[in-house]
């Protein structure tokens, strides 16, 4: 596999977030800084780059609400723009046309949010033949309570992301490693 093998799914970095009740920019920060390392690092490769767009009917993920647009202060140049109305941008966007047509083989998947939509993309992606690198660090979610009223930490919740995925849909990555990893044009997963 070469770096142009491999793409980056920035996913839902969108300011539709930025109107949810739960929003905290202070835990927002530390992903920002480490989404656009990633995307800065992906381009200076030579990666291609699709972002994603998720846009519902009404609310603040509609078009209408003028809020499906890049997440401030991230700054991205993609290759191709996608959008999509299900969990997994596999579904219904294109996106999985564009990457066979681009020869791709693997994806680093980023953005928001990690146990929802790019959980979901991982998964799919995986399941279609995908090597997957899923880059915790460059993910965001929130703080979220269960029907018993537990408050899960957003730390717990990515925790179980990577457990869930790790070494069965992905392979969990630092930003550093998923860019040396395309660039070096290793396949498989790592060892458990």
């Amino acid at each position: 596999m070469s770096a142009h093998d491999t793409a980056l799914l920035v996913i839902d970095v969108q300011e539709s977030f930025r109107q949810r009740p739960y929003w905290q920019e202070a835990v927002a920060i530390p992903f920002f800084e480490r989404l656009q390392a990633l995307i800065d690092g992906a381009a200076q490769a030579g990666l291609p780059i699709a972002q994603i767009f998720h846009v519902d009917p009404d609310g603040p993920f509609s078009k209408a609400s003028g809020h499906v647009r890049l997440l401030s202060p991230i700054r991205i140049a993609p290759d191709a723009c996608f959008e999509k109305s299900r969990h997994s941008a596999l579904v219904g966007s294109g996106l999985d046309v564009w990457l066979v047509a681009k020869g791709i083989q693997r994806v680093i998947i980023c953005g928001i949010r990690t146990e929802q939509c790019c959980e979901t993309t991982t998964r799919h992606a995986s399941d279609l033949g995908y090597a997957v690198d899923y880059v915790t660090e460059a993910t965001l979610t929130f703080d979220m309570t269960d029907r018993a009223g537990r408050c899960w930490p957003a730390a717990e919740i990515k925790a179980r992301t990577e457990l869930v995925l790790a070494d069965r849909f992905a392979t969990i990555t630092g930003v550093e490693q998923a860019l040396s990893r395309a660039i070096q044009g290793r396949t498989g997963r790592e060892a458990a």
